[in-house]
């Protein structure tokens, strides 16, 4: 019931800054929610299931694209692009994990990674359709949901709270339903869970699509929100970012994603601001973290006394 309470009164307080936070800041957390979505899914692949994967990147394009070229190409509105971008996030992830999950370590972290400069460079190649680095806007049409206009800044935040939402819940359901545990044993001791009877293939190739799902729902939103499309967000460094949230965060934690999508977007923006050296600080954050809370700011709270937090 306190981990229940917990994400109810994050969403609640979400929900409160809607009305609360000036211009600039209302921009960023509709755009943080949307990457904390993205970062929930590589939770569920690294954090939960123990899969480090540097191809997380061909997942959030892949929903992207599939509704950024449904919308431009055959009209498709907005919740029927959603859609489509998660599924497509989800079945790329599973035709990923039926190759890559034959390796394990730091093999399937090379493999993803090669899935994804894959990826990246299809988009480039066929950039007469994709539109390659410079991408293509959406057109304003294909930015209605449900009758909320998604260039405007107040139904953006309220869709990417919606999506955030159901996302955090239903993260919160797996992770302490059956399956959720069997992941963890998997992560902890895959010999073990084998012995138990559990297929490990069969576990991490469920949790790399469902984490595929969530990328795929966060690159469909990102494109819908901010209405552009472009294939920068298959590079690798939207493979890292995640990654950088989940462990700032907390990996295996349900809040540590946005927690560090938070901390991790203010530090690079402040950084930048007042240096040019900004990835600098972040290396030294990160190094800082990484001596003192390795696992994270929420997994070490964990471990130091709130054992209740999912």
């Amino acid at each position: 019931m306190k981990a229940l309470a917990l994400h109810i009164a994050v969403i609640a307080g979400l929900w409160l800054l809607h009305g609360l936070l000036p211009a600039y800041h209302h921009g960023n957390m509709a755009r943080i929610m949307v990457l904390a979505v993205f970062a929930m899914g590589y939770n569920i692949a690294f954090g939960y299931t123990g899969l480090l994967s540097l191809g997380h990147a061909l997942f959030l394009a892949a929903g992207m694209y599939a509704m950024g070229l449904g919308a431009q190409h055959f009209g498709t509105g907005a919740l029927p692009g959603l859609i489509l971008g998660t599924l497509a996030g989800g079945g790329i992830a599973g035709l990923v994990g039926l190759l890559a999950l034959r390796t394990a370590g730091v093999s399937f972290m090379i493999v993803t990674l090669m899935f994804a400069q894959a990826g990246y460079l299809t988009l480039l190649y066929f950039g007469a359709v994709t539109g390659g680095d410079e991408g293509f806007p959406l057109p304003a049409a294909a930015r209605i949901l449900a009758g909320l206009d998604l260039t405007q800044d107040g139904p953006r935040y309220l869709v990417a709270l919606a999506l955030f939402s159901v996302g955090l819940m239903a993260q919160l359901a797996l992770v302490q339903s059956r399956f959720g545990r069997v992941m963890v044993a998997m992560r902890e001791n895959e010999d073990r869970s084998r012995m138990l009877g559990y297929n490990p293939f069969r576990v991490k190739l469920t949790a790399l699509i469902l984490s595929g799902l969530y990328a795929g729902a966060a690159g469909a939103a990102y494109g819908l929100l901010f209405g552009y499309v472009g294939a920068s967000f298959a590079t690798i460094q939207f493979s890292i970012l995640p990654m950088l949230y989940v462990l700032l965060g907390g990996a295996g934690t349900t809040l540590g994603p946005l927690l560090g999508a938070v901390l991790m977007f203010y530090l690079i923006d402040t950084a930048s601001t007042h240096s040019s050296a900004h990835l600098l600080v972040i290396g030294v954050a990160l190094l800082v973290l990484v001596l003192f809370a390795p696992k994270g700011l929420l997994g070490t709270l964990r471990d130091r006394g709130i054992r209740w937090l999912p």
